[in-house]
């Protein structure tokens, strides 16, 4: 690997290190910090390409934050780069669930704890919907879409339908 390549690898681990250690929630969550990160400030995928890479990441078996940033990875510095995007996305939540599987059964009884949880969930529902309206203003704006988003929420909601057919 040569030397601007590794470099490139370091900052690609860097990015997505920072990007997992700050987002809670899953993939979903981390969609306006790619955006930002990769899209915006480094310039390593276009804006435009955000929703052509979350629909293969999607499509893809696997956590949707180990896609993306494999993905991303690939794309920016081939095999290396999907490497260390990968490895720099999950070491963050690895070794915190290390940590907290150390303590939480001993404090699982506090109150308070439970309302931290509760709280951290609440901002992922509100980090979600920020992507989905970010993301939603670059579809196409048809009476065919909206058909078939209406037709795909109906069948996934109310009739069970997968949403691996839906697809």
């Amino acid at each position: 690997m040569e030397r601007s390549k590794g470099a490139l690898c370091l900052k690609l681990f860097l990015k997505f290190l920072k990007i997992g250690a700050f987002t809670f929630g899953g993939g979903y969550a981390m969609i306006p910090l790619i955006r930002r990160e990769i899209a915006l400030r480094e310039g390593w995928i276009e804006d435009k390409d955000i929703l052509d890479i979350l629909a293969v990441s999607e499509s893809t078996p696997g956590p949707l934050a180990v896609n993306l940033s494999t993905y991303i990875g690939a794309e920016t510095a081939g095999f290396w780069g999907a490497v260390c995007a990968t490895f720099g996305v999950v070491l963050p939540s690895f070794l915190i669930i290390a940590v907290l599987s150390l303590f939480i059964m001993q404090y699982q009884r506090f109150t308070w704890l439970t309302w931290v949880f509760d709280g951290i969930r609440a901002g992922v529902v509100v980090l979600i919907l920020n992507a989905v309206i970010k993301l939603g203003k670059q579809v196409p704006r048809t009476n065919f879409v909206a058909i078939v988003i209406l037709i795909d929420f109906l069948a996934a909601s109310f009739f069970n339908v997968s949403v691996i057919l839906l697809l």
